[in-house]
């Protein structure tokens, strides 16, 4: 499935006359430091010249979970980050971003958590239209997920390559899975969370990683979970927040929007998941 249709760019453009004449922002040029924002995502992933490949995990009742896969360049053996994709399931944006992870050292894998979901028993590719892929993912309870990303953590001890540490990395919807697998036993290494909403206070209990959570300031849906998960978790060794002034919801994959502000965004918070899964997983 294309995110990139040519009906929806009409509707933007459209959307943004009606909103008083304003012109589609450009895409931002991303450094290798960073992951692209999502008009260069494929321009990123044709691009790469890491080696990452699709790998199908057996999970259950014949179904297999669609994998990407990427390894970095390396000698030494890497830690691992389990990356959960966004409420539009596993696009190109999302492969991106783990092309990028693989960049910084890590060994990035990136489930298609819809995967046997979609017509045909397809996953997030298999969707006529993003908005059937965001219903079928709001229909995934929290213990489906779980089970899911268990398999895919368990395939990930068998890489040869792999140092036996391992982090979650999840963006919007997937920021708050990654913030509840923080509570998964035996817990991971580390949770980092890009702008996902905390759990509720039972899950936040059984919280034992540490969690890094990066926030757009503009964003106060999502914002109004950190003071309830800070009342819980209380020590920011073991919650550390981050709130980036004028910066939207998925300021990551949207780096051209806000007049700057999720650009900025981006530079700031990237650096120091970076450093944080460093520390983590070395």
């Amino acid at each position: 499935m294309r995110l990139r249709h040519p009906l929806l760019a009409t509707l933007a453009i459209a959307s943004c006359v009606l909103l008083g004449g304003a012109t589609p922002a450009k895409p931002v040029k991303s450094a290798l430091s960073l992951p692209p924002s999502d008009s260069l995502a494929q321009q990123r992933l044709n691009s790469s010249p890491r080696h990452g490949e699709f790998v199908d995990i057996a999970y259950s009742d014949g179904i297999k979970l669609r994998t990407w896969v990427v390894y970095p360049e390396r000698k030494d053996k890497a830690g691992v980050v389990l990356m959960i994709h966004e409420i539009y399931g596993l696009t190109d944006w999302m492969r991106a971003t783990a092309d990028q992870v693989a960049a910084d050292g890590f060994i990035a894998i990136a489930p298609d958590l819809v995967s046997g979901l979609g017509p045909g028993g397809g996953g997030t590719d298999s969707f006529p239209t993003r908005d059937e892929v965001v219903m079928q993912i709001r229909k995934l309870d929290n213990a489906e997920v779980r089970a899911r990303l268990d398999t895919v953590r368990a395939w990930a001890r068998q890489v040869p390559s792999a140092n036996g540490k391992l982090a979650t990395m999840g963006f919007c919807w997937g920021g708050g899975r990654s913030f509840e697998y923080a509570a998964a036993t035996p817990p991971p290494q580390a949770s980092v969370v890009f702008y996902g909403t905390a759990p509720d206070t039972t899950t936040l209990k059984q919280i034992r990683a540490p969690v890094l959570a990066l926030y757009g300031g503009d964003d106060a849906r999502v914002d109004a979970t950190i003071g309830p998960a800070k009342a819980v978790l209380k020590t920011p060794a073991k919650y550390e927040t981050h709130v980036y002034d004028g910066a939207g919801h998925g300021f990551v994959r949207e780096q051209e929007g806000r007049d700057g502000a999720n650009r900025k965004a981006t530079e700031q918070a990237w650096p120091r998941v970076v450093e944080f899964l460093k520390a983590k997983l070395k």
